[in-house]
């Protein structure tokens, strides 16, 4: 059987690139990663927001494409059931799909206001106000779950899809100084310490492309 293949955009800026990068170490599937410059114009669309829909990240496996980090992670469960990219519970299976699908769909003027940037960090930034009912529902979101299941991840003791789906979100947080209560903090330091997303970080601080109009000074 082929390799896998997963084509992917920039490091340091695609938040749905993480996503499907993570997916596929969580799930353990072996592939190549293919690169797509941001210097293409649907890439660079898709990062600007500027894109309807979302090509990248797209997994290449035994004859199927699926692009879309949320189609990724429907796939990859499918195909490695015992990976526990979902937790086993029903319940806790359903919550777990209702909060990734939401982010999947959601919180656009997040997006917006707090672009990814893995480089850059920003202290004391202003946080737009439409953005902090994003922000509110999210803690929401993220609290719930760690008082239902007990942590550190979102639902118990193992990352599952919604900490893929949401670990970009730790990142904007941090690149923008946005507070957040002891709960979400510590759940942030826990994502931060996880093993993939280290080795994404520094893959992505290594880029050499830059995207000006995401690379301003606040």
């Amino acid at each position: 059987m082929a390799k896998a293949k997963l084509t992917l955009s920039s490091k340091n800026y695609s938040s749905w690139s993480l996503r499907g990068w993570l997916l596929c170490k969580m799930a353990g599937i072996p592939f190549d990663e293919v690169p797509v410059s941001v210097d293409d114009p649907g890439q660079r669309a898709e990062l600007l927001l500027l894109s309807p829909s979302f090509l990248v990240p797209a997994l290449t496996d035994d004859g199927a494409k699926i692009w879309g980090a949320w189609s990724i992670a429907e796939y990859l469960h499918e195909t490695f059931p015992k990976a526990g990219l979902l937790p086993e519970d029903r319940v806790a299976r359903a919550h777990c799909r209702s909060i990734s699908a939401e982010m999947h769909s959601g919180f656009q003027n997040l997006r917006s206001a707090l672009p990814m940037n893995l480089k850059a960090h920003h202290p004391g930034f202003k946080v737009w106000a439409g953005a902090q009912p994003d922000i509110d529902r999210i803690l929401t979101i993220w609290g719930e779950c760690l008082a239902t299941y007990g942590g550190p991840y979102l639902f118990g003791k193992a990352p599952t899809v919604a900490d893929a789906m949401y670990a970009p979100v730790c990142m904007r947080f941090y690149t923008y100084d946005v507070p957040i209560d002891a709960t979400a903090a510590a759940y942030c330091r826990t994502i931060m310490d996880w093993a993939p997303l280290k080795q994404w970080i520094a893959s992505a601080k290594a880029e050499p492309e830059e995207i000006e109009e995401l690379d301003v000074e606040f």
